[in-house]
């Protein structure tokens, strides 16, 4: 595949560069198609991304319909067959703003405005439409073999709530049209599997124009909530932690000391109590802090394990909220351990062995990555040092693969994040280890050395489902709403066949549920068939249990498996067995 530098230099493109390389032309593709139809578009940014493509544009009072987005798509196959040459070429600054203003590019005018003085700018040229950019592209527009259009959304101009409010369009682009069907079967199977969908149907949560961002749990989502907190608060007991509780509002200088508000403040809620300003948790690790420096400590006490369900809010522009992975309020299962130097290394290794429990208890595959420091930190060289080499030699210790992730590391310490994949291959941000020789020198924190010396502690923060809300969409979308027994908010359902049968299915759930086993009586009229459906359907029930006259009369139950959809016959003492085995060992 050659493509072409925006020197004009035409190379073969490295391998690693290809889809980059594919979604960058189509995204210019893309707008010089946006171009013919609304010829008064004006547009921002258009870059490749991990995912695909955008173009952000502004199309005045205009909203696209689905058959607009139908008729790009079709506008940039013409385009494609054209087989339009891609020429670069470089101007001076001054020539390059007056091209701009020729064409009416103002978003391209203010990017100009925002490069170096003396910059050189260069430009892809297809056809009559120009662009300016970095470049490279593919050398002709029939080398751009397979794309489409996925979606639109609305993005602030430079990310900027104060800016106008732009037309995201988003695409995707593959070097085959086999590899782009490929990943438009995954699209659909996302889509089957979207948590809002399945949260929805399942009576899960809601959301609310009341409260953008501030999820609703409903009776079911709270039962798989607080399995989910139930297995934590067991999981971290077995390991040493404690919990406690911190306060949701503190006053502005408690985040003034830990650096929040320097770093952090945009991403705050303040409110004003007794002519002070106080804001609204977005961590719990300044909470934490300040019950470790509530007393003396000894060398003899540490590691010091505190754990905490802590409630945060975070400030997220309304554009970005999506469902439960990008929300304003979430319960964060932070832990904050308080160590010696000399610990650093077990403890992060005993923090991996506890992540990797959970992850491998859904059935999660993940990869690791190391984030070091970003260019708006806090702490010394030294301490920034000595904080990535305790993560490195933590990881290799462990014989972990891990990559570099330059730069992108908390404001007061380097970190490790673990990825997962879910069942269909979709990677996930959630456990995090984040290494802080800062908050313990900012809140003086202390302890009394062997040597009866006064030294700082160490701190670790970390979570291992990073925010129980976020997870639990994860969840959803991984098992499509099919958890496990233990987790399923319907473990059982008893469901009668006719009247006949009606006062035996009674007696069935009665039993289930005397056991605290949750257990749902479909004693409706409705046909059997409808009934099945509906609890394996919609309801997704792991169990299903048929009572007909065969099953008065020799005093059994028909247990239809929901993942098999197989049909058993067995005593109800039986069955409480299979369940018990099932929900006592948390078997995924």
């Amino acid at each position: 595949m050659k493509i072409i530098y925006k020197d004009g230099h035409v190379a073969e493109c490295p391998e690693e560069e290809k889809l980059h390389v594919i979604r960058h032309t189509a995204a210019h593709v893309m707008a010089q198609a946006i171009s013919r139809l609304y010829p008064g578009a004006d547009f921002g940014y258009g870059p490749a991304t991990e995912n695909g493509f955008y173009y952000d544009v502004d199309l005045g009072d205009r909203k696209l319909t689905d058959e607009d987005l139908a008729a790009i798509e079709a506008e940039m196959k013409k385009i494609v067959k054209e087989n339009l040459p891609v020429k670069p070429f470089i101007l001076p600054r001054s020539e390059a703003k007056k091209l701009m203003e020729e064409r009416h590019e103002k978003y391209k005018l203010e990017h100009i405005d925002d490069l170096p003085e003396d910059a050189e700018i260069s430009f892809f040229q297809q056809g009559d439409y120009i662009d300016m950019c970095v470049g490279p592209h593919l050398t002709y527009t029939k080398a751009l073999k397979a794309f489409k259009i996925t979606q639109q959304s609305g993005a602030y101009w430079k990310g900027d709530k104060n800016n106008v409010m732009l037309t995201r369009i988003n695409g995707i682009a593959f070097p085959t049209q086999e590899e782009l069907d490929a990943h438009l079967k995954l699209m659909e199977e996302a889509a089957r599997r979207d948590h809002r969908k399945i949260g929805k149907e399942m009576k899960l949560f809601m959301l609310r124009d009341e409260g953008p961002g501030f999820p609703f749990f409903l009776p079911n989502g709270m039962i798989l909530k607080n399995e989910l907190i139930d297995y934590w608060r067991e999981l971290h007991r077995a390991n040493g932690y404690v919990e406690i509780s911190t306060p949701i509002i503190l006053n502005r200088h408690l985040w003034e000391t830990s650096g929040h508000w320097d770093h952090y403040k945009d991403n705050m809620y303040s409110t004003i109590i007794d002519d002070e300003v106080y804001c609204v948790k977005p961590m719990n690790c300044p909470g934490g802090v300040m019950v470790y420096g509530s007393e003396p400590h000894s060398y003899r006490e540490l590691p010091m394990r505190v754990g905490e369900l802590g409630l945060v809010h975070r400030h997220e522009l309304r554009g970005a909220l999506h469902g439960l992975f990008r929300v304003r309020c979430f319960t964060q299962d932070d832990a904050h351990i308080f160590m010696r130097r000399d610990q650093i290394t077990d403890e992060i290794v005993n923090v991996v062995h506890l992540i990797n429990q959970v992850y491998t208890k859904f059935g999660f595959t993940y990869f690791v990555e190391l984030s070091t420091r970003p260019e708006n930190s806090m702490g010394s060289d030294e301490d920034w040092e000595a904080a990535t080499n305790g993560l490195k030699g933590a990881l290799e210790k462990l014989g972990l693969d891990y990559t570099i992730n330059e730069g992108d590391g908390a404001f007061y310490g380097p970190k490790i994040d673990f990825h997962l994949q879910d069942s269909i291959g979709r990677t996930w941000q959630c456990g995090t280890i984040q290494l802080d020789f800062q908050m313990p020198l900012n809140f003086q924190l202390e302890y009394t050395a062997e040597n009866g010396q006064k030294e700082r502690p160490i701190m670790i923060h970390r979570v291992c489902f990073g925010s129980i809300e976020r997870f639990i969409g994860i969840l959803t979308e991984h098992y499509a709403g099919k958890f496990p027994t233990w987790l399923a908010p319907e473990q059982v359902r008893v469901m009668s066949v006719s009247d006949k049968s009606a006062d035996y299915a009674k007696e069935v759930y009665e039993k289930l549920n005397a056991e605290k086993i949750r257990v749902g009586l479909d004693d409706r009229s409705d046909k059997i068939g409808y009934k099945i459906r509906e609890a394996r359907q919609i309801d997704r029930v792991p169990y299903m249990l048929i009572i007909g006259a065969k099953e008065v009369e020799t005093g059994t139950v028909s247990v239809r498996d929901r993942d098999t959809d197989e049909t058993t016959v067995m005593t109800v003492d039986e069955l409480i067995a299979k369940l018990r085995e099932e929900i006592e060992t948390r078997k995924s």
